[in-house]
């Protein structure tokens, strides 16, 4: 079904709102996050800084509910439609890790942080 091997055992995951259609974040997956997330129907990637599988929201609750799970034509990328609970799909506490927008050479931050991140992560 899906072509693991092309990316070292790993595949690119979006997740996208499923009402909105907008694209929260940009993850990876191994084998056993993408069974997980179609046995689950919860949200599950492959983190590769800490090298373990990372149930999306197992430590600020912000969880992703699968709606659909689309493979591109190439079967090495994974588009998840998802509904977020809990208002941040980022760490950094916006509801979208594309928060920021390049405008004349510059970064500028075109969303507002809805969540302070110490409050909802442990680290």
């Amino acid at each position: 079904m899906l072509n693991f091997d092309k990316c070292g055992g790993l595949v690119p995951a979006i997740a996208q709102d499923a009402d909105s259609g907008e694209v929260l974040m940009l993850a990876w997956m191994n084998r056993e996050a993408f069974e997980e997330t179609v046995r689950s129907g919860r949200a599950v990637y492959f983190s590769r800084s800490r090298n373990r599988l990372w149930r999306k929201g197992e430590e600020s609750g912000h969880v992703q509910e699968v709606r659909g799970i689309y493979i591109d034509c190439d079967a090495d990328t994974v588009l998840l439609k998802v509904k977020q609970i809990g208002e941040a799909a980022c760490h950094e506490g916006y509801k979208s890790c594309f928060f920021r927008q390049l405008v004349e050479g510059e970064l500028r931050t075109i969303a507002e942080r809805l969540v302070d991140p110490a409050t909802v992560y442990k680290k």
